[in-house]
């Protein structure tokens, strides 16, 4: 519902009366028990509410000081009109975020509330391909349910759901409403229709709202109260078992669903080659894949890690000062690009035991000072208690001496889990997918003689319906010149014009054809300059070793990709990039990359006015980051002069 900014109104605090009425409300609607009195501790990540009395429930859920504002957007194909009321509230040590959305006297939570509030709806659950669709707009469908049956039993129809991956299953991303019972299902392989409705995400437009204009909130990697009495174990087995399914047997559905086949006999793990070095040997722990990780193992992979990421970010970016890296980086940032794409994770069990919270530091910000403590980085602390990493130093020998060790892929069962596969792709923020990066491109420009030409081809025996570089054409004309004795014996760069040529090329319609056609002759570079532009356009792209004969030629003049940055919402300035596509370069990994190197949010929409049948998408992120787009850009083989850069913040082209 939310893929487009909705229009809210200002904001207004709310009064005291009715911030305790709309979260009695909540409270009545999501059946939360009450405790008569406080027991127990609040969990790291949010509190408990099974442990809290009401008022610290209704400050949960709607934190004092909460503001609201009526809202309207538009939803569906048909664009319906819809409007509502949003509420803005911060918990102690986070900035002002939507909380609830109210839509028809219904109260829908928000990422942000759920990850404070655990269980106050039923979770299900998907796989992580699935939920990517999901995060576009798109609809459950039943076959995409996993974990199940049974579900929850509250999942019923109407009522209101969260769903999580199977990769991070304690960490919702969506909310909707159930289209049909699912606590009722028995079966959903081979099912057909909707589950879920999908009402607001994380990516969304409500999720990136903030007061100051900055970007939405990175979810976090774990979360306890929403997987306490979970089974996680098999689901990579579950994974290697599903594959995308398009609903097409019911046109207009719409959604994603999946279907899960048998695989037969085991699957075998592959591992990459090293990344730095193919004679590196493989890591100490490699042979541990059947035995948990004692705390200190854990510790001393996690500080590989660190070492490894920062080893390659020095290695594959030794022209920037910073090494690719944008300070100041904060703490979530140095685990996602420094840490987890470097762990040798290449089991599931594996990947469940290397977890930040089962170190000697138990979170990201201990193990920064630790680092720090080292004299390996400098830290500082910000406003709400976050840890931010100023610098890196780059020349200590432990990262100038670290020897690479050998990562999983990114398919291979841990690798899909959260870490592994790294390399530099890991370390870039780039998809091991994304077979774009380091590709070779060639823009070649050619030309097809239309018909009234093929006399000229036909002397020297070559086709007039074949495409012809411009130095090809230069032999082709010269030979029918030569053929036909047309040069002349007083000057041998001028050419005298046949029945052929006056008609073909000088056809008399400008004030230069009239006086060629006058004085019976012209310069040879003057005729065959006349007659290339009298050629019809074309181009390919032609990618590393591929030839002009295995790419289609497509008519016109080739398009350029559009860089265009623009402000929104006042002074939100964001990065709008299209036609990426015809470069070979496929938009949701470039938006992926982007994501963590710029450390701002992305999302990949069709362009306004493509076709639905060959659609171009726009890729949009948050922030003037015009040189690190042009970066990546440049690292897929695009040339500058391919790219049009608009800067309308500025009013002017760049």
């Amino acid at each position: 519902m939310f893929k487009k900014k909705p229009n809210i109104k200002p904001l207004s605090p709310l009064r005291s009366s009715d911030r305790r009425r709309i979260a009695d409300q909540i409270i009545a609607d999501f059946g939360i028990t009450i405790p008569s009195e406080e027991v127990g501790d609040k969990t790291q990540n949010g509190n408990d509410l099974a442990t809290l009395n009401v008022g610290a429930i209704r400050n949960s859920l709607l934190p004092d000081n909460s503001l609201s504002a009526r809202f309207t957007t538009t939803a569906g194909k048909d664009l319906k009109q819809v409007s509502g009321t949003v509420y803005v509230g911060a918990h102690p040590g986070d900035e002002q975020r939507v909380l609830w959305i109210k839509l028809e006297e219904r109260l829908i939570p928000t990422v942000y509330t759920l990850w404070r509030n655990p269980m106050i709806v039923p979770l299900l659950h998907t796989p992580e391909t699935v939920l990517q669709k999901l995060q576009g707009g798109a609809d459950l469908m039943t076959p995409g349910l996993a974990r199940g049956p049974p579900f929850p039993t509250k999942a019923t129809k109407g009522s209101v759901v969260a769903i999580a991956s199977l990769e991070k299953p304690s960490v919702p991303m969506v909310v909707g409403v159930c289209e049909v019972d699912v606590a009722s299902l028995q079966e959903v392989r081979g099912a057909k229709g909707h589950a879920v409705r999908g009402e607001h995400w994380h990516g969304d437009e409500i999720w990136a709202w903030s007061a100051g204009g900055g970007t939405g909130g990175q979810a976090p990697m774990e979360l306890q109260g929403w997987e306490n009495n979970a089974d996680v174990s098999g689901l990579t087995e579950t994974m290697d078992n599903i594959v995308m399914e398009d609903s097409d047997d019911e046109p207009g559905q719409g959604g994603v669903s999946v279907q899960q086949n048998v695989v037969e006999g085991p699957k075998v793990l592959e591992r990459n080659d090293f990344v730095e070095g193919e004679d590196g040997k493989p890591y100490d722990e490699a042979e541990m894949d059947q035995k948990e990780f004692s705390t200190k193992e854990i510790d001393d992979i996690f500080w590989k890690a660190f070492l490894y990421g920062s080893y390659h970010f020095r290695n594959t970016n030794k022209a920037d000062q910073h090494h690719g890296l944008k300070f100041p980086v904060n703490q979530s940032a140095v685990i996602s690009n420094l840490v987890l794409p470097f762990l040798p994770i290449t089991t599931s069990a594996q990947a469940a035991s290397l977890n930040i919270k089962k170190t000697s530091w138990k979170n990201a910000k201990k193990f920064i000072k630790a680092l720090e403590k080292a004299q390996l980085l400098k830290s500082k602390d910000r406003d709400g208690g976050e840890c931010v990493v100023l610098d890196i130093d780059f020349e200590d020998p432990t990262i100038t001496g670290f020897v690479p060790y050998k990562l999983p892929k990114k398919d291979t069962a841990g690798a899909e889990s959260g870490g592994g596969g790294g390399g530099k792709a890991a370390t870039a923020g780039i998809s091991p997918s994304d077979d774009s990066v380091g590709q070779k491109l060639r823009k070649v420009d050619l030309y097809r003689p239309k018909e009234q030409l093929a006399p000229l081809f036909a002397s020297s025996s070559s086709s007039h319906h074949a495409y012809y570089l411009p130095t090809e054409l230069r032999p082709i004309i010269t030979s029918y010149i030569e053929s036909q004795k047309l040069i002349s014996d007083t000057n041998k760069k001028l050419v005298h014009l046949d029945p052929i040529l006056a008609n073909a090329v000088f056809d008399g319609s400008t004030a230069l054809d009239r006086e060629v056609l006058a004085k019976g002759s012209v310069p040879r570079d003057a005729l065959i300059d006349r007659i290339l532009k009298s050629c019809s356009p074309f181009w390919v792209i032609l990618r590393n070793d591929a030839t002009r004969d295995q790419v289609k030629a497509n008519p016109g003049h080739a398009p350029k990709i559009h860089i265009t940055l623009e402000t929104r919402s006042g002074n939100k300035t964001v990065t709008k990039l299209s036609g990426v596509e015809i470069f070979y370069i496929p938009p949701q990994p470039l938006a992926e990359e982007l994501q963590k190197s710029c450390a701002s949010s992305t999302s990949v929409n069709q362009l306004a006015g493509s076709s639905p049948k060959k659609p171009v998408m726009e890729v949009m992120v948050q922030g003037p980051q015009k040189d690190a787009v042009i970066k990546a850009l440049e690292r897929r083989g695009v040339n500058r002069q391919w790219l049009d850069v608009i800067d309308k913040t500025k009013g002017k082209k760049k």
